[in-house]
C-alpha cells in the first residue's frame, strides 16, 4: 500500500471491523464491560472523528482520548509568559499558528497581537532564526512548542544560531515528553485503561523502546499507529488480539515510517542542546515530573527564559471550563457544562477547544453537535433525578 485511497478503503475498513468483533468474543473481560483504549496523540482523535471511526467500531469498545495535544496541554501560566515576552518592544515573537488563539489569564497571542505586540507565525523554527538574521536589531524569541517530534528542528535550529553567531535569536522553551506523560496517566487511579495506541510522529523520532515500560511494567499492549483511517483500525485489531490471546508487547503497525531505533540524528541534537527539567507544569494535569526539558546550561544565551525576565506564574482554569477531567479521560467533551455554549471554535475557554487536535474541537467540528448537546441533558436530568431519589430515601 502506497497511495491515500488504499488507507482509506471502505470494504478493508469493513473487514478489520468483522476480525475486531470476532476476537472481542474471546476476551472475557469484554463480555461485562466495554474495553477502555487511549489513542494518546491529538493526531489520531482527528482521524477517529474525521473519519468516523468510534461510531464504526462495537460499543464493547471505549475509546479513551489522550492529552497528546501540545498545544491543549499549555497551562494558562505558560500563556502569560509568551505574551510578557511579546509585548516587549524589543522583541519579534514567533510561533506556530496553533498556539496563537490559546487562552491566557489576560489575553491569548492573538489578541496581544492585535493590541500591537510584534508576533509573528511561523512554518518553522528556522524562519524565526532568519528573522533575526535580517533584524540584528531585535531580540528574535521562538516559542518551541510541541512533544519529541518537534524538539529535533528547534533543537537543531539552536545548534544552527551557535554556529552563525546570531545572538540576537532565543527560545522560549516549553518542550513536553511522552513517556512521564503516559506514565502519570497508567498511574492515575481515576484510568482502568485496557490498551494503548501510541504516537506516530513521536515514535518516529524516539523509537520503539521507550514504549515497552507499558507492556512489561503495566501489562498493557501498546501499538504504534499510523494516521489515515486504516492505520487506526488495524492497530486497534492488532491490540485487541494481543489482549484477545493473552499477550503485552509493543507492536509497530505504522512501520513505514517509524524505524525501530527512532531517529538517532534527531535523537544526538536533542540531547546535546536540552536536558530534563525536574517537573513541568499541564493545563488539567498538574505537576508531571520530568515531563518537559529546558536547555543546557552550554546554551543558557539562548534560552528566553534566563535571558529575559518572566512572570512564571501559576494561573487556575476557568472554574466552569472541565478541561483537566477530559484531558484525563474522566469525562467525553459533550459532557463538559460549556462545551458547544460558552466555549466553542470562535470563543475557545479551554486550550482543548483551540487546536483542531484537541478532544472538543474535534467533537465540535466533526460529532452531531445537537445530538451531543441532548445526550448532556438527558444525562443532567438522569443524575438529578437519581440526587432526589437519594434525597427522599434518606
Amino acid at each position: 500500500m502506497k497511495y491515500v485511497d488504499e488507507f482509506r478503503d471502505p470494504q478493508k475498513a469493513r473487514t478489520l471491523i468483522t476480525e475486531i468483533k470476532g476476537l472481542l468474543e474471546r476476551i472475557p473481560a469484554a463480555q461485562d464491560r466495554p474495553l477502555q483504549i487511549m489513542e494518546f496523540c491529538g493526531g489520531h482523535t482527528h482521524t477517529i472523528f474525521r473519519y468516523g471511526i468510534e461510531q464504526m467500531l462495537p460499543g464493547r469498545i471505549e475509546l479513551v482520548h489522550g492529552p497528546g495535544c501540545p498545544v491543549c496541554v499549555l497551562p494558562m501560566g505558560r500563556v502569560d509568559d509568551c505574551v510578557a515576552l511579546a509585548e516587549r518592544p524589543d522583541v519579534i515573537f514567533t510561533t506556530f499558528g496553533d498556539a496563537m488563539r490559546v487562552p491566557g489569564s489576560r489575553k491569548s497571542l492573538l489578541q496581544a497581537k492585535a493590541a500591537g505586540a510584534d508576533i509573528r507565525m511561523v512554518y518553522s523554527p528556522l524562519d524565526a532564526l532568519g528573522l533575526a538574521r535580517k533584524n540584528p536589531d531585535r531580540q528574535v524569541i521562538f516559542f518551541g512548542l510541541g512533544f519529541e517530534t518537534t524538539m529535533p528542528s528547534t533543537a537543531m535550529t539552536v545548534l544552527q544560531a551557535e554556529r552563525e553567531g546570531i545572538d540576537n535569536f532565543s527560545l522560549f522553551c516549553n518542550h513536553i515528553t511522552t513517556v512521564p506523560t503516559i506514565k502519570a496517566i497508567l498511574d492515575s487511579p481515576d484510568m482502568q485503561l485496557d490498551a494503548f495506541i501510541a504516537p506516530g510522529h513521536v515514535s518516529m523520532v524516539v523509537g520503539e523502546a521507550p514504549f515497552r515500560f507499558v507492556a512489561e511494567t503495566y501489562a498493557k499492549p501498546i501499538v504504534i499507529a499510523g494516521f489515515e483511517p486504516l492505520d487506526i483500525l488495524q492497530s486497534l485489531w492488532m491490540a485487541i488480539k494481543q489482549l484477545a490471546e493473552g499477550r503485552c508487547e509493543v507492536e509497530n503497525q505504522y512501520a513505514r515510517v517509524v524505524p525501530a531505533d527512532g531517529n538517532k540524528p534527531g535523537l544526538e541534537a536533542i540531547h546535546r542542546v536540552f536536558e530534563l527539567r525536574e517537573f513541568f507544569e499541564w493545563r488539567g494535569l498538574g505537576s508531571i515530573d520530568h515531563s518537559g526539558v529546558k536547555m543546557r546550561d552550554a546554551y543558557a544565551r539562548f534560552d528566553a527564559e534566563r535571558k529575559f525576565s518572566v512572570p512564571n506564574l501559576k494561573i487556575a482554569d476557568p472554574k466552569s471550563c472541565q478541561c483537566g477531567e477530559v484531558l484525563k479521560g474522566v469525562i467525553r467533551p459533550w459532557e463538559c457544562k460549556v462545551f458547544g455554549g460558552a466555549c466553542t471554535p470562535e470563543t475557545p475557554l479551554g486550550a482543548l477547544m483551540v487546536s483542531s487536535e484537541g478532544a472538543c474541537a474535534a467533537y465540535y467540528n466533526f460529532g452531531n453537535l445537537p445530538e451531543l448537546l441532548a445526550k448532556r441533558e438527558r444525562k443532567a436530568h438522569q443524575g438529578a433525578a437519581a440526587g432526589n431519589r437519594v434525597s427522599y430515601e434518606g
